[in-house]
């Protein structure tokens, strides 16, 4: 395979340091994922030469602060293939941005009776807002169930879909599992319903060409740290005309347009769900992010990644004992995997003290584990900057572990 890893390595500072005194090898990315050098100087930029409080002000820092941040949304817009800049809201990440959809388009929408449809592979920030959102309006939530093989069930997603469903949530990509749902089927269904789609694309967006009017995705959500740039700063994309028609989510500056003690009126799109001093630095850096991954190419990187993908897997079949979760079609970013009868837990700490970053625990998706019977998983997750010698050193780490405890 082309190494494409090796050729990015350079470009990410924190990489090139040890663990335990051996290298690094960090394959945690599902959970965040390191930055390249440009977008830590990017944040640099903004806090030395143009920190700023955006919008309404007059002076040359908070102009070309303002103009920077602007910039940034049109570059997400662009990234995400989004019809305008105006339908990309900036968020502090996929959390915060599913919480607005379930309030605000709940609060317009959704009433007692109706029914909210999820998945079994949700994260939990795909659950529980909707859970609250059912609790205060007396809804009920559905779950499409999974196949043996760990994709949805289709069949059993077509017949959740009824005259009161209200709204679909569903997960681009499995934090668990990686496996990639069939999201444009899952729209088309939906919208033949007359439901709208919420797409959690927190674990897609690095790995997966989002085409956001080719899908006609209804809402569109991810975090910035997921694809290389800073912690704390997301987006949600969502329709103009639903946007429109759904309340504001929190009150203060920016989002209104005129106050009287008697009355607010709301600011236009994409203001009006901003409320407060936007992460105006992370939006710039988040820009930087996605325009480092556009020079090298979603599709080469996606090739890239699913090529390394199929090479660990083959690989971490020679373990003994190893049980792979889940054999879907398609797989997207990460595996899990359980080491015999071994806690996840003691297989994570013992790769760490060998210098391999792993994720092990539910994966804030209880329900998921639940359904797979089991304790939690390990789960192995990759990056653009991922090595064949990360798998290589892993699975050399890993037949240690498998010779300690089995």
């Amino acid at each position: 395979m082309t190494e494409l890893g090796e050729q990015l390595r350079g470009d990410f500072p924190l990489l090139k340091q040890t663990v335990y005194g051996k290298p690094l090898v960090y394959l945690d990315n599902a959970a965040t994922t390191q930055k390249p050098l440009s977008v830590i100087n990017k944040l640099t930029e903004v806090y030395t030469s143009y920190n700023a409080n955006i919008h309404r002000g007059v002076h040359h820092l908070s102009q070309v602060a303002t103009q920077a941040h602007e910039d940034a949304r049109k570059t997400v817009a662009q990234f995400l293939h989004a019809r305008s800049e105006e339908e990309i809201t900036f968020t502090r990440g996929t959390t915060e941005a599913i919480n607005l959809v379930a309030q605000c388009y709940g609060e317009r929408f959704v009433n007692e009776g109706d029914e909210i449809i999820v998945s079994t592979h949700e994260h939990h920030s795909n659950i529980v807002p909707w859970q609250m959102l059912c609790l205060r309006k007396k809804a009920v939530l559905r779950v499409i169930p999974l196949l043996p093989n760990g994709e949805l069930d289709m069949q059993a997603y077509s017949a959740l879909l009824n005259e009161r469903t209200r709204m679909v949530a569903v997960a681009h990509v499995s934090n668990v599992l990686g496996v990639v749902n069939p999201i444009e089927q899952i729209i088309r269904m939906a919208h033949a319903n007359g439901t709208p789609v919420l797409i959690d694309g927190a674990q897609s967006v690095a790995h997966i060409s989002v085409n956001l009017q080719a899908l006609d995705a209804d809402f569109f959500v991810f975090s910035g740290h997921k694809i290389y740039a800073p912690t704390g700063i997301g987006v949600l994309y969502g329709k103009a005309d639903w946007l429109n028609a759904m309340p504001p989510y929190q009150g203060g500056g920016e989002m209104i347009a005129n106050v009287t003690f008697e009355k607010t009126t709301y600011n236009q799109l994409p203001y009006k769900f901003e409320a407060g001093t936007p992460d105006y630095a992370g939006s710039i850096a988040l820009a930087e992010a996605l325009r480092y991954v556009q020079a090298i190419g979603i599709e080469r990187i996606a090739e890239y990644e699913h090529q390394l993908l199929q090479y660990a897997e083959e690989r971490l079949r020679e373990i003994p004992q190893m049980r792979i979760l889940a054999a879907p079609a398609h797989r997207s970013g990460a595996i899990s995997f359980l080491l015999g009868t071994q806690h996840p837990y003691d297989v994570g700490m013992l790769l760490d003290k060998l210098g391999v970053a792993v994720r092990t625990g539910h994966h804030c998706a209880q329900p998921l584990i639940d359904h797979l019977g089991i304790p939690g998983t390990v789960r192995i997750s990759l990056a653009l900057y991922t090595t064949k010698q990360d798998i290589d050193a892993f699975i050399k780490a890993l037949q240690q572990v498998a010779d300690m405890l089995l």
